[in-house]
């Protein structure tokens, strides 16, 4: 199952930024520490191109400590980036990103030369509550469902220090499967836009390999040894179920009510600090996802270039009005 999810609302705010990032000297995006490479936008990436960026891994208080430390590193190797984790609520180290943006951009400062923000990130990550934490005000909504905020706003942090905010954006088309997975785990995709039994699926397979005894501890099911690690995945979504009493008529169990069980115990984290990936599996998922979007590609180059030969006429040049894509 391919999750894709970009309404309308989210162009606008592509426009935005693309508009707005010429005036911007930083740009912060908020990750989700439990997903931090499913979480960072590219197609935010090819927008802000060479510009300064903040990583915040947010919600790292319940994420894997060790993996974090792990992202911080990677993402610290990157040029022209820093990666701060912290917890959007915590109104100390968020303090400390203002700090970490004029280290980026360390010509910029005073009344003069503003220094000028955009924050940006997939939804659902917590990026109104981090600026609610750095204003120290109420300015922007928070809610726990994806596409709260709407509408660009400007936040004055500091008479020398400016920050727009712009609603959460996802991309087109998601090419790895595994991030799409990952971010409708998160709640970064709207409810219409996957299938949650099969969400609550790939999450416990994840856990299984990774964070098998977490699961033993929050849904004791009384297993063997080792075994939650073995279980099937569908099998493994029943016994949860049959112990929480999600159940139907006639003994079935009520496979959608565990699925939503399942998924609203890792959001609140009542599952423990869990991390989603690692670099290397996010750079492994990203490669083959590229590998096979170029496959994808190059069939439909293929299929369009034999169309144009049957049919006798030249096919169109790309971007021509002619041109059928």
């Amino acid at each position: 199952m391919a999750i894709q999810w970009f309404p309308g609302h989210m162009h606008l705010t592509k426009k935005a930024i693309t508009e707005r990032i010429k005036d911007i000297d930083v740009v912060i995006e908020v990750l989700d520490a439990r997903l931090p490479g499913s979480s960072a936008n590219p197609l935010l990436a090819e927008i802000t191109g060479h510009k300064p960026t903040l990583k915040v891994l947010n919600k790292q208080d319940v994420a894997d400590p060790e993996r974090t430390a792990l992202w911080v590193d990677w993402y610290n190797a990157q040029s022209d980036t820093r990666a701060v984790p912290l917890d959007a609520s915590d109104a100390a180290p968020a303090r400390k990103l203002i700090d970490a943006c004029h280290l980026l951009s360390p010509n910029r400062g005073g009344m003069a030369k503003p220094m000028r923000v955009l924050i940006c990130g997939v939804p659902n990550v917590g990026k109104s509550t981090l600026i609610n934490t750095l204003s120290n005000k109420r300015q922007a909504k928070t809610g726990d469902e994806a596409g709260i905020t709407k509408l660009e706003q400007r936040i004055t942090l500091a008479d020398d220090f400016y920050l727009w905010d712009t609603p959460g954006m996802l991309w087109p088309r998601i090419i790895v499967p595994e991030s799409g997975y990952n971010l409708a785990a998160s709640g970064a995709v709207g409810r219409n836009a996957y299938d949650e039994e099969l969400v609550a699926l790939e999450l416990l397979r994840r856990l299984q390999q990774h964070y098998a005894p977490l699961l033993e501890a929050r849904y004791k099911l009384g297993l063997p040894a080792g075994a939650m690690a073995t279980m099937q995945d569908d099998e493994l979504l029943e016994a949860i179920g049959r112990k929480r009493g999600a159940m139907l008529g006639g003994g079935r169990v009520n496979l959608q009510k565990t699925a939503e069980i399942v998924m609203t115990d890792f959001r609140s984290a009542i599952l423990g600090r869990i991390t989603l990936e690692t670099p290397a599996e996010f750079e492994a998922w990203r490669a083959a996802g590229l590998a096979e979007d170029a496959k994808r590609q190059a069939k439909k180059d293929a299929r369009a270039k034999a169309k144009g030969k049957g049919s006798g006429v030249r096919e169109p040049a790309p971007g021509s009005e002619d041109s059928a894509d």
